[in-house]
């Protein structure tokens, strides 16, 4: 039996009916295989970053896993496909995307695969919902989330009204 590593999805839409594609998301997530959903955050609102489009609708999920980070890319990516993803161009609108950002403290640079998630320092979409599940938590190679957000302030995001 493997050991169990706590693992932080990041959940965001901006096409179609984006904050049900989210809520959906997080309730796929909650039947992956050998995996304990633990918490979601709230949802945010964010502005396309390096994009166009309809603003986001964000979220991040906490989950405790068995799955290799790989094999758990794998199901997120299943998942983005069954709400409609369509990989075009980079930084596209997106009726799903499903980002592995931490996997245990694990640094992980593969062809497919890159753990921290390679911008997630950049981005107050994925570091707010991230602080309020995990105020503490430390991003491998980069630091405290709570003091790169302090660099993220220009950044438009607010949590929604639940």
């Amino acid at each position: 039996m493997s050991k169990t590593v706590r693992a932080f999805v990041g959940v965001g839409a901006n096409l179609g009916f984006s904050r049900d594609a989210v809520l959906n998301a997080l309730a796929d997530l909650s039947r992956l295989p050998q995996t304990e959903f633990v918490a979601a955050s709230g949802l945010y609102q964010s502005e396309p970053i390096e994009a166009s489009g309809a603003d986001f609708i964000n979220a991040v999920a906490e989950l405790e896993t068995r799955l290799a980070a790989s094999d758990l890319l794998a199901h997120l990516w299943s998942l983005e496909k069954a709400a409609g993803r369509v990989r075009t161009e980079r930084n596209a609108p997106r009726t799903l995307d499903l980002d592995l950002l931490l996997y245990g403290d694990e640094m992980i640079s593969t062809e497919m695969l890159t753990v921290p998630h390679a911008r997630m320092a950049e981005r107050a979409f994925v570091l707010l919902p991230l602080i309020e599940l995990a105020p503490d938590i430390s991003i491998p190679g980069k630091g405290p989330a709570a003091k790169l957000m302090r660099k993220l302030g220009q950044q438009r995001v607010f949590r929604l009204a639940n």
